[in-house]
């Protein structure tokens, strides 16, 4: 059997080596794991066990261990199995944040797991949940005011872990000595906080995600409802508990940014004084810089929001005894000045490509004629009659002289415009027409079709 046999992997075994191959909620990155002999030049390595629980060893045997190895490691009494989480430098760095030393005592490990070792682990695994209900029965029985949440045991199956929650302070030392006579082993309490239960147990919050405390949380720092208040929060417990019954934990992540927001508000205490009365602060949105002012200090009456700028400005002409018409004096100012049309916005025809003005001449049935030329309006056509008739009174007078159709488009339809560089085909129109060129100085008939 290989080495490599009893170690754990990630699921589709693409990760990078420093990405955790276990429990992603006590995973430590090591971004120095590509560097050639890192995990060579320190002796000390990071195991995690069950439970969120870590600890630190000496690998004194100089194994060469790497992330997600299996190993058997020193305890009292006996042995324990753990995997490896962390080696190479980073692994002090860790021991640091910890307060732990490198120069204190601290335990080894052995040897890398053998199968006799995995075959005792496995059967010490499958007592636990049976010996965690006997527990909670016994406790029951002593009237003890404690709940018995988890029991790990050592890899060798010698000793047993019990975690427990409890409100108040517990006497169990009785609980020890009928624990110790039922189940055979050396017992050990540890008591555990709401917040660690709710991550072990795992479960969705109200925002749709996976716990915080079952995915990446490791220090619980206590919530208060200062927390709430400074950002405007309404103190509903309904709502502010999580599912381990405390304040929930995502109040503390946005705080920091309420509170540099806030410093950019007036106070609230400030009132503030226009010529048709005294105004009181109501609310604010802090993070879009929005105040709200009510003329009435206990209810909300003829409400104005403003922003804090103008708030800043009113409070400084009050300082200096000036009194503003109204709270949004300024403001109505700005907006007159941006004039919308509602009936344009919502248009239907708003998004459509407005029509060009250059008009594409149309051939149809052996006349000319120009797209949109129906269109025009009255005052145009009875421009382009008088055009016309004007045209053919001098032409009657100087039958000599040639007229010539009008650029703009109202010359006459049933007649096609004259270039030197157009010839007519019939009415197979203008782009597939045998050209010939029509001499200027012969008088053309418009009632004769050319030829």
């Amino acid at each position: 059997m290989t080495d490599n046999h009893f170690k754990l992997r990630c699921g589709g075994g693409l990760c990078c080596k420093g990405c955790g191959k276990q429990d992603r909620q006590l995973n430590t990155y090591d971004w120095l794991a590509d560097i050639p002999g890192n995990a060579d030049e320190q002796e000390m390595v990071e195991v995690q066990f069950k439970n969120t629980r870590k600890s630190y060893f000496r690998n004194s045997n100089r194994l060469r261990l790497e992330k997600g190895d299996i190993v058997a490691v020193e305890a009292n009494p006996g042995h324990d199995i753990g995997v490896v989480t962390l080696t190479g430098k980073l692994v002090l760095l860790q021991m640091k944040k910890a307060n732990l030393k490198s120069d204190m005592e601290i335990k080894r490990i052995y040897r890398k797991v053998k199968p006799v070792d995995m075959d005792k682990y496995k059967e010490a695994k499958e007592k636990e949940h049976a010996t965690m209900i006997r527990s909670r029965q016994i406790a029951k029985e002593l009237n003890l005011q404690m709940k018995i949440g988890d029991v790990e045991y050592q890899g060798d199956g010698n000793k047993a872990i019990f975690y427990y929650i409890a409100d108040e302070r517990v006497d169990f030392r009785r609980l020890i000595k009928v624990l110790a006579e039922t189940f055979h082993v050396r017992i050990e309490m540890k008591q555990i906080g709401a917040r660690q239960e709710a991550g072990r147990i795992g479960g969705i919050g109200p925002c749709g995600r996976e716990l915080c405390c079952a995915t990446w949380m490791t220090n619980f720092v206590s919530v208060s409802t200062g927390a709430a208040r400074i950002q405007d929060i309404s103190l509903n417990p309904q709502k502010l508990a999580g599912q381990c019954a405390k304040l929930k934990c995502c109040l503390n992540y946005e705080i920091d940014s309420y509170v540099e927001a806030q410093h950019k508000l007036p106070s609230k205490e400030i009132e503030l004084e226009t010529s048709t009365g005294t105004f009181y602060f109501a609310k604010a949105d802090i993070l879009k810089g929005l105040i709200t002012y009510s003329s009435d200090k206990n209810m909300l009456a003829n409400t104005v929001t403003i922003s804090a700028t103008r708030a800043f400005q009113i409070i400084s002409m009050n300082r200096y005894g000036e009194k503003p018409d109204n709270l949004t004096e300024t403001e109505q100012k700005n907006n007159l000045d941006k004039t919308v049309d509602l009936v344009e916005q919502e248009s239907l025809t708003r998004f459509d490509k407005r029509k060009s003005n250059n008009r594409k001449k149309r051939y149809k049935n052996g006349n000319w004629s120009r797209q949109g030329e129906n269109n025009l309006p009255q005052s145009n056509n009875q421009t382009a009659q008088n055009q016309l008739s004007n045209a053919d009174s001098e032409q009657q007078d100087n039958p000599n002289k040639i007229r010539h159709s009008n650029k703009q488009g109202f010359g006459n339809p049933n007649r096609p415009s004259k270039d030197n560089n157009r010839r007519d085909n019939g009415n197979k129109g203008p782009k597939n027409e045998n050209r010939r060129n029509i001499p200027q100085h012969k008088q053309i008939n418009n009632d004769q079709p050319i030829k």
